[in-house]
């Protein structure tokens, strides 16, 4: 798997984000939360991925597109890592829970365990 982040492979049909809220399963590391669901898309693709930060916890658009621009950098750096043998196609949420800001870092390091965490829960089923 690429280390890229392509159209393909970003979540934007309403119709799946609203299954995925409504049917989805959960796992948390803080400020990450990643809600993901077993699915099969018509394009092919492995993975179907959607960053989001609330308008409540910062005001300023500003502030939101720079967590998402991370979030989406630091899901892009990891996932050759975890999904590269992956068979199993998974539609993705990525929602940031905190109300302060974080460095690459601190959002790449909790990616990291945000994903292990996902593994050892999928692999448990």
């Amino acid at each position: 798997m690429k280390t890229t982040f392509s159209k393909t492979e970003r979540l934007k049909s309403k119709q799946l984000i609203d299954k995925l809220f409504y049917d989805g399963k959960s796992v948390s590391q803080f400020p990450l939360k990643l809600i993901y669901l077993k699915t099969e898309f018509n394009d092919g693709s492995v993975l179907k991925t959607g960053v989001s930060v609330s308008k409540r916890l910062f005001k300023n658009a500003v502030d939101r597109n720079r967590i998402k621009r991370l979030l989406r950098e630091a899901f892009r750096l990891n996932k050759a890592e975890y999904f590269n043998n992956s068979s199993t196609s998974y539609a993705f949420m990525i929602l940031y829970i905190s109300n302060d800001g974080a460095t690459f870092e601190v959002i790449n390091e909790n990616m990291k365990r945000l994903l292990n965490k996902f593994k050892e829960k999928t692999s448990e089923v």
